[in-house]
């Protein structure tokens, strides 16, 4: 569609699009041609399908997240910007339980955010990121990453979102913002390219939500007969602890 219009000519002046202004000034728009005007009319109905099909899935995705046995660790995710409901629950669905990771690197590797390595002798060369892992969740924290770029502020819905938190919860979600945001313009400002700042606020960002989920071992567990068995299969050896660990 916008393709479209930029062929014939028109250019949306206001801020941003696909808001309410912007779908106002689409329908009102006039065109010189019947034909065009029909394929901006299917673009619309297109549009407005795919608008209402994320409605639905949103609506079912609620649904099934107050039932979940992990929706107080979804609500607290939530605690941090960028994230809302649905990645919140697709980064619990794909990661589970984190109580594996004794530490933010490892995380950071599984979902290959940290850098490829080659390495001859006293040669040691760093290149892109590796890539491995998780390729959805590494996705979603991308995009969660961008949020960053923005200065620290706690809007109106991050609030409502932060509302039964716990004060720990909160402090942390504000220090991920100031520390990000420093990092992200720290990189713009040594010349690193804009996407490349975004993957490295991703990559800090894992360690935050490590060390946040990491606070909620109970509700990670499948079932209490499950930890009891996995405990005595371990013979003793319990699952590295959160204490002490901080980032």
């Amino acid at each position: 569609m916008g393709a479209l219009l930029l062929r014939l000519g028109h250019h949306y002046t206001g801020k941003s699009s696909w808001t309410e202004a912007h779908l106002r000034y689409l329908r009102e728009l006039e065109l010189s041609h019947p034909a065009q005007k029909t394929v901006l009319e299917e673009y619309l109905l297109a549009v407005t399908q795919a608008g209402e099909r994320i409605a639905r899935l949103n609506g079912q995705i609620q649904l099934h997240v107050a039932n979940w046995r992990l929706k107080p660790a979804v609500e607290t995710l939530m605690a941090l910007r960028g994230i809302q409901l649905i990645a919140a629950s697709v980064l619990l669905s794909e990661l589970g339980d984190l109580r594996r990771f004794a530490h933010p690197r490892q995380l950071m590797a599984y979902l290959g955010l940290v850098s490829s390595e080659q390495s001859t002798g006293n040669s040691r060369h760093q290149g892109a990121i590796t890539k491995c892992g998780n390729q959805h969740a590494r996705w979603f924290l991308i995009e969660c990453a961008q949020h960053y770029a923005l200065p620290p502020k706690v809007s109106r819905e991050l609030s409502q979102r932060q509302q039964d938190q716990s004060q720990w919860v909160k402090e942390l979600s504000w220090k991920a913002q100031t520390r990000l945001h420093r990092r992200f313009w720290m990189l713009l400002q040594r010349g690193l390219c804009r996407q490349k700042a975004v993957v490295a606020v991703a990559r800090e960002l894992c360690g935050f939500i490590w060390a946040l989920l990491r606070e909620l071992p109970p509700l990670l567990d499948p079932d209490p007969q499950h930890s009891r068995l996995q405990s005595l299969g371990n013979r003793g050896s319990p699952l590295p602890s959160s204490k002490g660990n901080s980032y």
